[in-house]
């Protein structure tokens, strides 16, 4: 076994006894889903969303907050917490590089918020009737699209800030402007055309545009793409220049 798989292993212990950022990344954004779609209302055809329903908008919608949830609210005090306690620095001093560490932290948070999208996507068609995506491919590709940007946000959460508390009030700072961008108060294909204008300059009001023409059958806007992975490449380089690891 190879150093970086015994390190991912060791992690996939310890995340798996985080019940409270399993809750928020795996089971909130279903709970949302579910909620939602017991609004009667929501669950009838909309003449001005084109036919469709308010519940079928926000199966996307709950799909980009399960990104959200695991890259800015789960993955940032994690980081800062190796990094505050001297774990990145130690380990710098051993054969097993810290790079490791952060590669199976940002693998974990992944792999938590694809099965959180998963079951939302599920429960949106069990239980609402919510089409499945009819552009796949379209719809993997915005999101994986979209985690990225969601992964490398809080990864620049991190490097900005020098110790967990300001890590948790930055990222609870950057975290609710990012559900209006997703659509969650307000779906973005439900927002004025002048906000959702704006909105989509933004990576997940970009990523909501594309996974929902996604989910609609058609291939995403690459203008929507193209913005979500210019942001994603923009975190990335600051969280690089600036991450620290002491």
């Amino acid at each position: 076994m190879s150093a970086s798989t015994a390190v991912l292993k060791a992690e996939a212990r310890l995340f798996s006894r985080e019940p409270f950022s399993l809750f928020w990344i795996v089971a909130f954004p279903t709970v949302l889903l579910t909620i939602l779609g017991l609004i009667p209302s929501f669950r009838e055809p909309d003449p001005s969303l084109g036919g469709s329903r308010v519940i079928d908008l926000y199966v996307p919608v709950n799909v980009l907050l399960a990104l959200i949830m695991a890259g800015i609210q789960a993955l940032p005090p994690v980081l800062s917490g190796y990094r505050e306690r001297g774990i990145l620095r130690r380990m710098s001093t051993t054969p097993v590089r810290p790079g490791s560490l952060l590669a199976a932290q940002i693998v974990l948070h992944f792999a938590a918020a694809l099965g959180s999208a998963l079951l939302v996507v599920a429960v949106g068609r069990v239980v609402f009737d919510v089409a499945l995506p009819a552009q796949l491919p379209g719809y993997l590709l915005a999101l994986l699209l979209g985690a990225l940007s969601a992964l490398a946000l809080g990864a620049a959460v991190t490097a900005v800030t020098p110790t967990t508390k300001a890590t948790t009030v930055v990222g609870s700072v950057v975290f609710f402007p990012a559900m209006f961008l997703a659509g969650v108060w307000v779906p973005v294909q439900a927002m004025p055309d002048l906000l959702r204008d704006v909105v989509e300059y933004f990576p997940f009001g970009a990523a909501s545009q594309a996974l929902n023409q996604a989910a609609e059958g058609g291939w995403p806007d690459w203008a929507h793409l193209g913005v979500t992975a210019g942001w994603a490449a923009v975190l990335i380089a600051a969280a690089v220049r600036w991450f620290r690891w002491e």
